[in-house]
């Protein structure tokens, strides 16, 4: 066994490097506690990139009477849309209704309740549509004589993610990457943790005041099998599935259908140049480490929408498809569809001993408040916790490269624009959405393309590269075209090769970043 090192203590130890644990490790830094986190893959290298890149209060939820997480869901979509701007936005849905297996008057209450649980809102009411109608029934089948519209927002997941474990780490968090908890044991009011880092074996152990489980499909085999904590709570394990096809239908609305299996399924504009469909609900009964789509679930996808559309889209259309397993707190349901999307924070702390709190479930777009309701469970846990860790602060906080003048993209759009003439009108929108104001870090003294080193195809160039390596903890080619952005599926195989070795090149000459 390799030599194992000291560590100064931490207070909090979070396993999970995914939206909910790096949610909860950017609030407790800002907090001033001394967190660390521990995450065996990349960032977001699971569930959290692979959602339908909603943040929305779900509608359907309403179907199973789940009012106070629907207004959740609803409050915290206008807090990320005022504190993310560049990752988040508005986006307009189309409800086509034939023969559907809910009748329009079921969906005019739905909605009448989804648009008031909000509270104040900023985003246009729902409405109800005729068809034919332009631009919202241009690409739908004939006879479909009428639907409804509303809002909700969309959002970059992973970067999500890394925008969190950015601000974390300005705030002192340590974030490791790549590095597994292989060993966790209580002494006394401690936690001791041995942690080995995957690039080199190397052990390290870390004393931490608590811990917090946030290990998304994982979270019930850590509990139990590496903390060695018994209870009956644990998770559901559901995949879901989506597909990427070329643009559907122009116009930048999404639409929601409504299948006679009762669940639905979004068709979204995607990349500029793709439609997104998804998602799929498949009971697992074990964690698949690397989840793929089925031909059964791409069929099911694609019939989905020729039902609806015009244009009909076959599994021959897809250029690609992501799967992921979405960790529900088990709460007994019978049907995949209708577990709850709900959280449930679990504390195991037994007299005299050092606290755990394991969270079970949720969806990105509660990531925030459930840091939030995570820390007041945990902080009243910890010996002698200073008053200063109970002050919640990140409703209003702006993510890393959301402090965008009234919270308006488009100004943010123009200052490129104007500032960075050298780069097209994708290439602005890209690195505007992707970074918001930590743009002008990435362009640094450029003055033209050149001056941001090779181009690797897609926009993407070697300025960017270095920043995501330096900034983000980008380590391979993966995690750059298909997590830190979906540049995947605008470059060619040589492009992503050529990306590919310029990386492990790059990271033999300079230490992964932490």
């Amino acid at each position: 066994m390799d030599a194992i090192s000291a560590q100064p203590e931490y207070d909090l130890l979070i396993i999970g490097g995914g939206v909910n644990g790096t949610g909860i490790a950017r609030d407790a830094a800002g907090r001033g506690m001394r967190v660390y986190l521990a995450e065996q893959g990349d960032l977001a290298g699971a569930t959290s990139s692979a959602s339908t890149k909603l943040i929305h209060g779900g509608l359907r939820y309403l179907e199973y009477y789940d009012f106070r997480l629907v207004r959740e869901a609803l409050q915290e979509r206008e807090r990320l849309i005022r504190i993310a701007p560049h990752i988040i936005w508005p986006l307009r849905f189309v409800l086509p209704h034939q023969n559907a297996v809910r009748p329009a008057w079921m969906i005019r209450i739905g909605l009448f309740l989804y648009d008031h649980l909000a509270g104040k809102r900023s985003l246009p009411a729902s409405t109800g549509i005729k068809f034919p109608c332009l631009p919202f029934g241009s690409a739908l089948k004939p006879g479909i004589a009428r639907g409804f519209v509303y809002s909700d927002a969309w959002v970059e997941d992973s970067r999500l993610v890394a925008l969190n474990a950015r601000d974390a780490a300005e705030r002192g968090a340590s974030i490791r990457t790549r590095t597994r908890v292989v060993e966790a044991r209580r002494e006394g009011r401690l936690w001791h943790a041995e942690l080995e880092d995957l690039h080199n074996g190397a052990r390290t152990m870390v004393t931490a005041r608590a811990l917090v489980n946030a290990a998304g499909p994982w979270a019930g085999s850590v509990l139990h099998d590496l903390l060695g904590v018994r209870n009956k709570k644990t998770v559901r394990l559901v995949k879901g599935s989506h597909i990427v096809v070329p643009r559907l239908y122009d116009g930048e609305h999404a639409y929601i259908l409504q299948n006679p299996d009762r669940r639905i399924v979004f068709a979204i504009p995607y990349e500029h140049e793709f439609t997104l469909i998804g998602t799929t609900d498949i009971p697992l009964d074990r964690i698949e480490n690397s989840p793929r789509i089925s031909a059964e679930e791409t069929l099911y996808l694609c019939e989905s929408v020729n039902a609806y559309f015009a244009r009909a889209v076959s599994p021959d259309d897809v250029v690609w498809s992501y799967s992921g397993i979405r960790p529900l707190f088990d709460d007994a349901a019978k049907n995949a569809s209708a577990v709850t999307r709900d959280y449930v924070l679990d504390i195991d702390r037994p007299e005299g001993q050092a606290p755990v709190l394991s969270v079970f479930g949720g969806k990105i777009t509660t990531f925030r408040v459930l840091s939030e309701h995570t820390l007041a469970r945990l902080v009243p846990e910890i010996d002698g916790a200073p008053l200063e860790w109970r002050r919640a602060w990140t409703g209003t906080a702006p993510l890393p490269g959301g402090d965008i003048e009234n919270a308006r993209f488009d100004n943010l759009l123009d200052e490129i624009r104007r500032k960075a003439p050298f780069l097209d009108d994708a290439q602005s929108l890209r690195l505007g959405r992707a970074y918001g104001t930590r743009v002008w870090k990435l362009l640094g003294s450029a003055r033209s393309l050149a001056d941001l080193g090779e181009s690797f195809g897609g926009g993407l160039t070697q300025a960017e590269i270095d920043y995501l390596i330096g900034e983000e903890w980008a380590e391979t080619a993966e995690d750059i075209i298909w997590r830190r952005s979906k540049l995947g599926l605008h470059m060619t195989p040589p492009q992503r090769e050529r990306l590919a070795t310029y990386m492990e090149t790059k990271l033999r000459a300079v230490a992964v970043p932490n």
